[in-house]
């Protein structure tokens, strides 16, 4: 069995790093996929492609592919740098402002 570890990224729709901190294993696909000719759905033999594991961290999914037997590819995360203002939002209401504060 192949499968990949990986950290999710952030999903485009937020700003967050919400579902971000853990690590997945994901097994790669052994079939391809068929389309039912009857319905069109999309359908698959492959019960293990379904498989998402969480766990805290990089060590411990390689434990568990390493103990399972998984021949598991780890893909770093790309880390962004944070972006956080030294006062915050609240800094463009504030009485002491630095400079005048206009659309």
């Amino acid at each position: 069995m192949r499968a990949r570890i990986y950290r999710p990224a952030r999903t485009a729709m937020s700003s967050g790093q919400a579902k971000t901190r853990h690590w997945v294993l994901e097994f790669a696909p052994d079939s391809p996929r068929s389309v039912d000719p009857l319905m069109g759905w999309t359908s698959s033999n492959d019960t293990q492609s379904q498989v998402r594991m969480r766990f805290d961290t990089q060590e411990a999914a390689l434990a568990y592919a390493r103990e399972h037997g998984i021949d598991a590819q780890v893909f770093e995360p790309k880390t962004r740098r944070a972006n956080i203002r030294p006062r915050g939002y609240a800094e463009n209401f504030s009485v002491d402002r630095r400079g005048p504060w206009t659309h």
